[in-house]
This record gives structure tokens, C-alpha cells and sequence, in this order.
């Protein structure tokens, strides 16, 4: 999905909770979603306080404003809802990561732990 940058600019301008709901939509609507890997294909984490991170976006475009400091040899990586449940979900839940929606500009976004997004995540599913 190549985005414009009035709609790179207006969803990057959004508070951290309407980013989330932006985020639900677009994986509704796409079925997939971005994190960003280093290059062993190991996926990126930040720490908050005493809780671990793992960062998602809509799209490829939005990752850029993110890739400086300590993730600027980072690299955008698609996944797909099979990935995410296949893959991602037994990580997250082994290592109890929470889950950083769409953080702008090397700021957290909206910080959900994994049962809420997946019951957010469904109930947004079933509008389709």
C-alpha cells in the first residue's frame, strides 16, 4: 500500500489512540501490517520502564520517521495475519511483549498488551 504524504502527515499528526484505531481498520482492510527486523531478520524491541516492546505500523511509509538512533540499520518487514498468528502471537505471549501501535517520530504509540489487541482486533474483523 504506497501511501501519499497529506495521508502520511494527517494519520502521523493523530493522538496515539486514534493512530490504533486508524491501525485496526487498515489491517481489516489489508490483512497485514509492519514492524521493522535488523538485518539477521530479528525483530526490533524497545524497552519502557520495566515492560518490552514490539512496534507495529500500517504501512511501509510510516516506519521511516522511526529509523534513526538505535534503529537506523533496522529494515521495514511485512506481516501477514497468518505471520502475526502463526509467529508473532507465541513470541509475544512467551515473552509477555506488549505491543507498541504505531509510535511517530521515535515516540511511543498506543500500548496495548496482547489480549486487548486481539479482542480489538477481531471485533474490528467482524465489521467486515
Amino acid at each position: 500500500m504506497k501511501l501519499n504524504i497529506k495521508e502520511i502527515e494527517t494519520v502521523s499528526n493523530l493522538e496515539s489512540f486514534a493512530r490504533y484505531k486508524y491501525f485496526l481498520k487498515k489491517i481489516a482492510d489489508f490483512e497485514e501490517f509492519w514492524t521493522i527486523v535488523d538485518k539477521n531478520g530479528e525483530i526490533a524491541l524497545s524497552e519502557i520502564e520495566d515492560d518490552t516492546l514490539m512496534s507495529f505500523w500500517t504501512a511501509e511509509d510510516f516506519i521511516k520517521s522511526n529509523l534513526f538512533g538505535n534503529w537506523e540499520k533496522y529494515n521495514p518487514f511485512k506481516v501477514t495475519l497468518d505471520d502475526f498468528e502463526d509467529t508473532l502471537i507465541p513470541l509475544i505471549e512467551n515473552n509477555n511483549y506488549l505491543l507498541n501501535i504505531f509510535p511517530v517520530d521515535g515516540k511511543s504509540g498506543f500500548v496495548v498488551n496482547l489480549d486487548e489487541f486481539i479482542r480489538d482486533l477481531n471485533n474490528e474483523l467482524e465489521q467486515y
